[in-house]
């Protein structure tokens, strides 16, 4: 949702840290629930402390600036029309527009440099109402907060070599994602990797009933699990190279998998993952038709605003959705203001 070059950094969680630079996912800081105040936290603070010194993001996403476009289809099951009457969780198929991309601001990242990959989607109704989302495949975030997150991005860049150190004692929950950038293999496709929400949302159903909930978009193709060095030898851009010769030969799939929260889960906090137990509900299946490159593709110009919602879904109490909101609101402005500078076909 990896890298942040430029600084020298403790070793201590070195490859999470690389990767949770890069999460667009949590590309956030602190505008509602009363973390902005003057003096501290604004938008341009956040998208600035993305974007190393020697990366020059002109025309791109601020963070996630590597990707490729798709459209396709959600084929709703009619599962989620339990917990919600969005209109795209009604049984029925739906146009898709979406991005794959990897979690870095650097858009010449070498693939098996970055330990972040996203998945940015919007479902559109027959009304044309919208539902975008932008998920990573980390399980869980890295910090419980988007003050938290900004500290971690300036502790990341700072030249004190304690600096990681001093942030990971004082954030304890930072090890477990630390743990996961270590342990989790790479796989060699975008159509391997789940994507998750990770932030809580609130589905209203049909009666106006309130059920808190994450989800998931699940591959339904094999898992391959490969090396970071594997996947080097395959490429600096073998990853959109492998997902558009996958879609030629045929249609490649998420399942939709909705987990519902227990009453007593945490919802305002995405470091904490809810317990595998918990009740998941598949309510359909994305379908990739077709590949675009970003240069002049469809989803070039979209902000994946994780707040532009439906009738049916809202956001909860967890502060991140309205502030990675407010961060590419940022971010879009201020790359389509670069027009000259837009992603360009090479291929």
């Amino acid at each position: 949702m990896p890298e942040k070059p430029s600084s020298p950094r403790s070793p201590v969680l070195g490859a999470a840290i690389i990767a949770l630079v890069v999460i667009g996912g949590g590309a956030a800081f602190a505008y509602t629930g009363g973390w902005l105040s003057p003096g501290r936290l604004t938008p341009q603070k956040i998208v600035a402390a993305l974007t190393p010194p020697n990366v020059d993001p002109s025309g791109h996403r601020r963070n996630h600036a590597k990707g490729i476009c798709f459209t396709g289809r959600f084929e709703a099951n009619g599962g989620g029309a339990a917990l919600s009457k969005a209109a795209v969780l009604a049984s029925g198929t739906y146009p898709a527009l979406g991005r794959l991309n990897l979690g870095t601001p650097d858009p010449n990242a070498l693939d098996a440099t970055v330990r972040v990959r996203g998945l940015g989607l919007r479902l559109t109704a027959p009304s044309g109402e919208e539902w975008r989302m932008a998920m990573i495949d980390p399980p869980f975030f890295p910090v419980s907060t988007p003050q938290a997150f900004y500290d971690l991005l300036k502790a990341s860049g700072d030249k004190d070599p304690n600096a990681m150190a001093s942030f990971a004692a004082a954030h304890p929950e930072i090890a477990a994602f630390g743990g996961w950038a270590k342990s989790a293999p790479y796989t060699p496709s975008y159509a391997e990797n789940a994507f998750n929400s990770l932030n809580a949302f609130i589905f209203t159903d049909s009666k106006g009933g309130d059920h808190a909930v994450r989800w998931s978009f699940v591959p339904t193709a094999p898992v391959t699990a490969i090396s970071d060095e594997e996947l080097k030898g395959r490429g600096a851009d073998s990853l959109e190279k492998e997902i558009t010769d996958r879609v030629v030969a045929g249609p490649v799939s998420w399942k939709l998998m909705v987990t519902v929260a227990n009453a007593g889960d945490r919802t305002n906090d995405p470091s904490k993952p809810w317990p595998e137990d918990r009740q998941k509900i598949d309510a359909g299946t994305l379908v990739i038709e077709k590949i675009i490159p970003e240069a002049n593709g469809p989803c070039r110009d979209v902000n994946f605003d994780p707040t532009v919602l439906p009738a049916g879904v809202k956001v909860s109490d967890d502060p991140f959705p309205a502030a990675r909101s407010a961060a590419y609101a940022v971010s879009f402005d201020k790359r389509m203001g670069e027009s000259q500078s837009y992603p360009k076909e090479t291929k």
